[in-house]
């Protein structure tokens, strides 16, 4: 898709309160219908068509190698959106499968599966309530998608786990718990820590019109997100926290070069379901 001007985004009200996971989900999948466009027009040439990475740093799956060899293999991917890392794991021999609660990104899943002749089965679902049966994948993986924003993360991660066999592998990134002490400022203002790092209240957007949430995320701390993967039965692998490469000047949301050498934006966890 080529790139091509959208109107700027309506206001508004930036809070920081209690948000439950019904209502997370009411705001994020509109959200994302209203997105999808401008997202896949703005950042699809970086992702590639059939491509794998993990954050706006640019670190590819091919470099970090987290998921393992996924050649025969059955993999999922939640919160796929249009679906690139999937087929870069159907490209490579995996059996991979997309779910998304974005109609709308689902029709550019669709799109890239023709265009690409690489097809994706997808599945508009959320990442709590996975509609597979036991033991259906060897792999499930989470690409800046989903699980940073559903309130019930702990339900989100028995349903990975339920899905997984034995043995089965779990991977994600995210953004980087540390930067949730910093504005979302891609400039000098960003580099001046204005929250506690120990508040976990959502980060919410509601629509001043209607006084509606309108976008949510959810922010845990490392220390959280160990607790929540042992419970649900995970033993944590890999901890990934790429640097910012040296001649890497994107600019996407808050993630830049001049943040990006000072501190991490994005945390990529690999993790093995216990036998």
């Amino acid at each position: 898709m080529a790139e091509q001007d959208f109107p700027p985004p309506a206001p508004v009200v930036v809070e920081r309160r209690t948000v439950d996971e019904a209502e997370s989900r009411r705001a994020n999948g509109p959200d994302w219908d209203r997105y999808a466009d401008e997202y896949q027009a703005t950042h699809g040439a970086f992702l590639g068509d059939a491509g794998f990475v993990w954050g706006p740093e640019g670190l590819t799956e091919d470099d970090a190698g987290v998921l393992g060899d996924v050649a025969g293999r059955d993999v999922l991917e939640v919160g796929s959106g249009a679906g690139q890392c999937s087929r870069w794991v159907r490209s490579r021999g995996g059996r991979a499968v997309g779910l998304d609660l974005s109609y709308r990104q689902l029709q550019h899943s669709r799109r890239l599966d023709e265009a690409t002749g690489v097809a994706v089965p997808s599945v508009l679902a959320t990442a709590t309530a996975l509609p597979f049966a036991d033991a259906s994948f060897d792999v499930v993986f989470c690409s800046f998608g989903a699980l940073q924003f559903v309130a019930d993360l702990d339900v989100a991660l028995a349903e990975a786990a339920r899905v997984l066999r034995p043995g089965g592998r779990l991977a994600f990134s995210i953004t980087h718990p540390t930067r949730w002490m910093f504005p979302d400022d891609p400039g000098p203002d960003g580099l001046t820590a204005v929250s506690s790092y120990w508040d976990r209240t959502p980060y919410v957007e509601v629509d001043p019109t209607t006084d509606e949430v309108a976008y949510v995320e959810h922010h845990r701390t490392l220390g959280d997100w160990v607790a929540l993967l042992r419970a649900a039965g995970f033993v944590i692998t890999d901890l990934l926290e790429p640097r910012w490469p040296e001649h890497h000047d994107r600019v996407w949301g808050g993630w830049s070069q001049l943040r990006g050498r000072l501190t991490p934006g994005t945390a990529i966890v690999g993790a093995d379901l216990r036998g």
